[in-house]
């Protein structure tokens, strides 16, 4: 099952995964896939901001991930600077995905052999000033 909406500026982009995040419960894990620029971090924020967390989430690009507190724990991954999934393993992003917490992936496409089933899926299409084109599929329930 799958949504698709655009937006115009970073704000509704981050009201979008706000939307998203007002959705989410522990347990959940949310691939996000889209070109360097494309929003993805903003789009986390949003999402965070939904989620109770009172800090503003940054990308966590250099240290690969970021742990907030909200109404639940919210990991941030970043798979942008791995350079394989024995990496992500050694992190312990499986445990993440199994935890009691939500897992937001950036660069998701760099994980999928460890995605599971009912990870939702958020493709943002758009770079620079272009109007974004954001596509969340969530899996159809058993």
């Amino acid at each position: 099952m799958g949504a698709e909406l655009t937006t115009t500026s970073p704000e509704e982009t981050e009201a979008a995964g706000a939307r998203l995040g007002a959705t989410l419960k522990s347990g959940d894990v949310v691939a996000l896939t889209g070109e360097l620029g494309a929003g993805k971090t903003v789009f986390v924020q949003g999402l965070a901001r939904a989620l109770g967390v009172g800090t503003a989430a940054t990308s966590p690009t250099f240290v690969l991930v970021n742990e907030y507190r909200g109404r639940v724990p919210v990991h941030h991954v970043d798979a942008y600077r791995t350079t394989s999934l024995a990496e992500l393993m050694d992190l312990g992003i499986e445990e993440m995905m199994d935890g009691d917490g939500i897992t937001v992936i950036e660069w998701a496409e760099r994980v999928e052999p460890l995605l599971p089933a009912r990870a939702v899926r958020v493709r943002i299409a758009g770079v620079g000033d272009e109007p974004r084109t954001i596509v969340v599929e969530r899996p159809t329930p058993a």
